[in-house]
């Protein structure tokens, strides 16, 4: 284990998380905000830190592998949620540290659950601030640092891959700082693109640079009580459209860019996304029109609603809760279903449920024809062993961590099981509202502050897709 390697990287994270602090202080300015005066100072904390630690490094050797990188990743995700916490303690917007760990990390993993009881009770730079924390987290930390630092230590492919969702990474372009470099312009174009919309369409430009922020890392925290229930219609149907894009996989935009429009196309995974979210849409519309006045509004709430969950933003527009069980039970399968690999959504993603099913079918085959030789595709593409093999380690994980996960909050705090499953839900898939008690309408704050560490780490688990966790907290990895 090349430690040094480590320690560089970790003070670069936190030197880029002090960069990243200038907004909310910016916003403060603007606003005539004291608050602001707490995140200077938690941008000096990063850079008295930050600095240092890289001047020490960087005199040593800093290659890294696998390992190096997958630690990497896992530790500097805590730090950053860590350090971005500080403003909402010292400012005592949130008084209890671990409350505002939840709040920082459920915005930094673009989960969304809160632990607020009154969101407009915060200052206009700390709902910013926790905003832009889905925007840092939605593309990845890591994924920014290679497409503005191209000069990080080692094989930058580890932390490329410890990072972003989804089964298999794959180099866009030759070098990976230009593939980094291409997502961040595609969502920052997007970004922008979603700014500018709103605000045409009557949104303050504040309210919309927070929406923005929030949609674009699927993230869904609102800065209002309501999330977007209070906004028109056509501005939810805005946000509605940019939550299904963000879903997608960018590899999708970028072949539409090259004017590969026939691979584009080709993209298996986006087809079936699209294609569960026309599904969900017109069963949810026919459960719920008789509570609405005409079909076109039950259409545009189950449409928001199901581009909310299946992106694993977590906005909402009404309380989803109240609608019939038929609505609901398809709601809590698309959390876990999720968005496309290599978008900002969350959840198991659709490109492991689809390679899944294929397995399964092929399994089945082989018994009926035993000598038969079978591949697994998708895109045309075939599915190596090794990444079969990874989907079905992924899967089995994923179930374990799942129940413990439930066990140990169910413990602590005895709610019902439809609150205690949504909330792991919720904060495993990183999609934010569950049911019952952490409905739309409702938050974190019931729980102890043990379940909320628990979920805290399912948050981290959901982001990071489990491995780099697991690679962290292994005795073998750190053995010289």
């Amino acid at each position: 284990m090349n430690i040094y390697a480590i320690l560089y990287i970790i003070g670069l994270v936190l030197n880029f998380e002090g960069a990243f602090l200038l907004l909310p202080c910016i916003t403060a300015a603007v606003f005539r905000e004291t608050q602001g005066f707490a995140y200077l100072v938690t941008m000096a904390i990063c850079f008295v830190i930050g600095l240092p630690m890289m001047i020490l490094a960087d005199k040593k050797k800093k290659e890294f592998y696998s390992k190096e990188g997958f630690s990497a990743v896992a530790i500097c995700w805590f730090i950053i949620g860590i350090f971005g916490a500080l403003p909402f303690w010292f400012t005592h917007e949130i008084p209890n540290y671990v409350d505002a760990l939840f709040e920082t990390f459920s915005g930094l993993t673009t989960t969304g659950a809160s632990i607020l009881n009154d969101v407009e009770a915060l200052s206009k730079c700390s709902l910013l601030w926790r905003s832009f924390t889905h925007w840092i987290g939605g593309m990845g930390v890591f994924v920014f640092v290679l497409a503005v630092f191209p000069k990080t230590a080692g094989n930058n492919i580890h932390l490329m891959r410890a990072e972003s969702p989804g089964p298999q990474v794959n180099k866009l372009v030759p070098h990976l700082r230009d593939t980094a470099l291409i997502l961040y312009m595609i969502y920052t174009f997007l970004t922008i693109f979603e700014i500018i919309l709103l605000i045409i369409f009557g949104m303050p430009i504040y309210d919309s640079i927070c929406t923005s922020f929030g949609t674009a890392g699927t993230g869904g925290f609102g800065i209002k009580n309501d999330s977007l229930g209070g906004y028109s219609v056509q501005l939810q149907a805005i946000v509605t459209v940019f939550m299904v894009l963000f879903g997608v996989n960018f590899s999708f935009y970028y072949l539409i860019v090259a004017k590969k429009l026939r691979d584009a196309l080709r993209m298996e995974e986006v087809r079936i996304y699209l294609a569960i979210i026309i599904v969900s849409v017109a069963a949810i519309s026919i459960n719920i029109a008789h509570m609405f006045s005409n079909i076109f509004e039950a259409i545009h709430h189950s449409f928001f609603q199901v581009a909310s969950i299946i992106t694993t933003t977590g906005f909402s527009t009404c309380d989803f809760d109240t609608w019939p069980i038929f609505s609901k039970t398809i709601l809590v399968l698309l959390m876990f279903v999720g968005a496309c690999a290599g978008s900002t959504g969350g959840g198991i993603k659709v490109s492991r449920i689809v390679v899944g099913i294929k397995v399964s079918i092929k399994a089945v085959k082989s018994y009926v024809h035993p000598r038969s030789v079978t591949s697994v595709r998708l895109d045309g593409r075939v599915i190596n062993d090794d990444t079969e093999r990874m989907i079905s380690v992924y899967t089995v994980i994923y179930a374990l961590i799942f129940m413990v996960s439930m066990i140990l909050i169910s413990f602590f705090d005895n709610f019902d099981f439809t609150t205690n499953f949504t909330a792991i839900a919720a904060t495993f898939n990183n999609i934010g509202p569950g049911l019952e008690k952490v409905g739309p309408t409702c938050n974190f704050s019931i729980f102890t502050d043990f379940s909320k560490v628990v979920m805290m780490f399912d948050m981290l688990f959901g982001r990071l897709e489990i491995f780099p966790i697991l690679v962290m907290l292994s005795p073998r990895t750190w053995r010289c």
